[in-house]
């Protein structure tokens, strides 16, 4: 998460102060404003729309609802493919599952693809919005797949985001998933998030707090470097705020602020359990410095995959959808997960060591 404490407030877009050239032969004034140009630029977009809300069934075939039995919880999920294992997406703090819109729409030609919403964010309603403990967040995952794909499974690929990639994580470790045939964890390493837990409370209150307006939001996630796709945060941030009607703004949806008592149980003893998961398994990473020294072992012994996105930030899948998609179906395709893999022209299919 980007601290963003020294912007200031964001001007409207497409105004321009020019003076205009001083003409050899004036002609006679008609009114105050006879000095406007004679060809006038085109106008500029203004912020409203180059930063207005995107519709997610662009990317996602469908969305729902998965309420959970003996409970009042009712987890949202959006949906895209027909075929194929599914790519089951779990979202960072503080996002929701349209972080994958973009690259949903790419990977669901290979494959299906389910984004859920995790408790506390987005669409979803839980009877605690604020329990955001690992082990709360994994029955939740295990229960949604549960109510969607009941004893017979198709093959999944969890794939999981910062905090999400911590949930998926210890999803894997549990082994109760039997048809779990991969494992996608997108920048987030236990050496480098416990170390920074320290600063999450700085960084979460010097965030700007309150939005005039979605687009307003918008903006703010884009110059601010949160985000550095405006489409996918067209789509993305509209589901991370709600309307309090109190303040008469936009406020974050998520209550991170109330959750740190969980924080140190999403990330400790995560490589551990990331490297012992029995499934193929790929590490993204938006910079090489971030592996720390167990997982740095068990990449020199071939235990994962490991690709360092360049030019990107924290939320890969956004910034660049397109790449993220094709790492995606390419793991699916050389791990062969499915019921014969999925067939991609002119790609070998290298044969997999035992493991």
């Amino acid at each position: 998460m980007d601290s963003s404490n020294n912007l200031t407030s964001l001007p409207e877009e497409g105004r321009e102060d020019a003076t205009q050239p001083e003409e050899i032969s004036p002609k006679p004034s008609v009114s105050a404003f006879d000095s406007v140009p004679q060809r006038p630029p085109p106008p500029a977009q203004s912020s409203s729309q180059k930063y207005g809300p995107l519709d997610w069934s662009d990317f996602f075939d469908r969305e729902d609802d998965v309420s959970i039995p003996n409970s009042d919880d009712v987890f949202h999920v959006y949906m895209a493919g027909t075929e194929g294992p599914v790519v089951f997406c779990l979202h960072g703090g503080g996002y929701s599952g349209l972080s994958f819109a973009l690259s949903a729409g790419k990977i669901k030609e290979k494959a299906r693809v389910v984004a859920m919403d995790l408790r506390g964010h987005g669409k979803t309603s839980t009877e605690n919005d604020v329990d955001l403990s690992i082990e709360t967040m994994c029955a939740d995952v295990i229960s949604v797949l549960k109510e969607m794909y009941g004893d017979s499974p198709p093959a999944i690929v969890l794939i999981g985001h910062s905090m999400g990639g911590s949930v998926a994580v210890h999803v894997a470790a549990k082994k109760v998933l039997p048809t779990l045939a991969g494992l996608v964890v997108v920048d987030v390493v236990e050496g480098t998030a416990m170390a920074s837990l320290i600063h999450m409370q700085n960084i979460l209150s010097n965030r700007m707090q309150h939005f005039s307006s979605i687009e307003k939001a918008i903006e703010w996630n884009v110059k601010g470097g949160t985000l550095r796709n405006i489409e996918s945060a067209r789509i993305s941030v509209p589901t991370t705020l709600k309307y309090d009607d109190s303040k008469k703004c936009y406020v974050y949806r998520a209550r991170l602020v109330e959750t740190e008592q969980y924080w140190k149980g999403w990330y400790e003893g995560l490589s551990e359990k990331f490297l012992s998961s029995p499934v193929p398994k790929l590490l993204l990473l938006a910079g090489t410095d971030r592996l720390d020294r167990t997982l740095t072992i068990g990449q020199m012994q071939g235990k994962f995959q490991m690709v360092v996105v360049r030019h990107t930030g924290h939320a890969i899948q956004e910034d660049v959808p397109d790449e993220f998609a094709a790492l995606v179906v390419n793991f699916i395709c050389r791990n062969r997960i499915g019921p014969h893999g999925v067939e991609i022209p002119g790609l070998r299919r290298p044969v997999q060591p035992q493991q």
